[in-house]
């Protein structure tokens, strides 16, 4: 992770249990490592439900693909919604 990196290299700790102090040319960015490094914990759960979101999408993308062929197959024409009045 980058606020590791950023901790490291300038000699400061950052873990989840709570803030410590971070002075980097003169300013305290403990808080913000901090916040990135637990922001780091939420990529955990976030990018395997995308994936499975995705692979849900797309399974529904190519069944809804292969039923509109099927239908231009057929000689069914696509739906058109009436006009209102």
């Amino acid at each position: 992770m980058a606020c590791g990196l950023i901790a490291n290299a300038h000699g400061c700790k950052v873990d989840e249990g709570s803030v410590h102090p971070c002075i980097i040319n003169g300013q305290d960015y403990g808080q913000l490592l901090y916040t990135l490094g637990v922001l780091g914990w939420l990529m955990l759960v976030t990018i395997p439900g995308g994936a499975f979101a995705f692979a849900i999408w797309l399974i529904v993308l190519i069944l809804h693909r292969e039923r509109w062929r099927k239908r231009f197959a057929g000689g069914i024409p696509p739906p058109i919604p009436p006009l209102l009045p």
